[in-house]
């Protein structure tokens, strides 16, 4: 009888500790994500558009800050996000080696990004995976029928401010 409550209790804990690991802190002002962004920013901070100019003359951008605002989580997990920007252009943000995710509640944040940026052609699979995510209806999602070039933000740190 206690073996079986000492294994009991064990496995509570264990799966008490699992849980927590996998919180999401809520987005607020001045929280972090991965490795977070430096308060201390040395880099020259590029806005969504910039980027988008940049990769006209370049096939990629290291080691660079995006400031800008969220326009779309992934609502299942938090593992990807979209960025405005005044080009209608899909700025699409994963997290590196899926290390970290991020709240459902960053649509409408301000954040800084630290990362490295590509250029990419999406398929149309991809795409519609993306749209599932994010909740797009049957219609919507079965609309997409061509790739579509996107900038692709490889994110190290994310912080809201």
């Amino acid at each position: 009888m206690m073996k079986a409550f000492s294994l009991l209790l064990s496995l509570f804990f264990a799966l008490q500790f699992s849980a927590q690991s996998t919180t999401i802190r809520e987005a607020v002002k001045g929280t972090q994500y991965g490795a977070g962004v430096s308060d201390d920013i040395t880099f020259d901070v590029y806005s969504p558009d910039r980027v988008i100019k940049a990769l006209e003359s370049k096939d990629s951008l290291k080691n660079i800050v995006i400031q800008a605002d969220v326009t779309a989580v992934c609502t299942k997990k938090g593992c990807w996000m979209t960025l405005q920007n005044t080009q209608n252009k899909t700025v699409f943000v994963k997290m590196k080696d899926y290390a970290f995710f991020v709240p459902q509640d960053m649509v409408g944040k301000k954040v800084l990004i630290h990362g490295d940026v590509t250029k990419k052609v999406t398929s149309v699979a991809e795409l519609r995976h993306y749209a599932e995510d994010a909740k797009k209806s049957k219609q919507e999602i079965e609309a997409i029928s061509e790739p579509k070039t996107e900038y692709r933000v490889l994110a190290t740190g994310i912080k809201v401010i």
